[in-house]
């Protein structure tokens, strides 16, 4: 898949019409949103799987503690730049962070997999 540089224009307004499980995470997980562990974690199926710098996070009690550690590592901005549904239960989600990690600008790829309402799987690359 290619990212699109510069962002895709339209990103932040396919972004409105992702699933609720998806729109839910992406919220959650920007840094700017005041995060609340039970608002997250309802995005997920109980039996749900994180995979993220090659560690997997299986279950809500693992999923809860890896998105607590990588909230307080750093401080960053989000913007979406490119949005693509491959059907009703694929959708990938990049987002451009800019901030004090080393680096200071990464695009991310969130892959979701999702079976009803929920999210079973999210894949995150660089």
């Amino acid at each position: 898949m290619t990212i699109q540089t510069p962002p895709d224009p339209t990103a932040d307004d396919s972004a409105m019409h992702l699933p609720e499980a998806v729109m839910r995470f992406l919220r959650e997980a920007d840094p700017q949103h005041k995060a609340n562990a039970h608002d997250l974690l309802a995005a997920f199926a109980t039996d749900a799987t994180v995979v993220d710098n090659e560690h997997s996070y299986t279950g809500h009690d693992e999923i809860h503690r890896w998105r607590e550690a990588e909230m307080s590592k750093y401080t960053y901005t989000v913007m979406a730049t490119h949005v693509e549904k491959f059907d009703d239960t694929r959708y990938v989600v990049t987002n451009r962070l800019e901030g004090d990690f080393p680096g200071g600008v990464v695009d991310i790829i969130y892959r979701f997999t999702l079976a009803g309402d929920l999210i079973t799987r999210l894949e995150i690359a660089p």
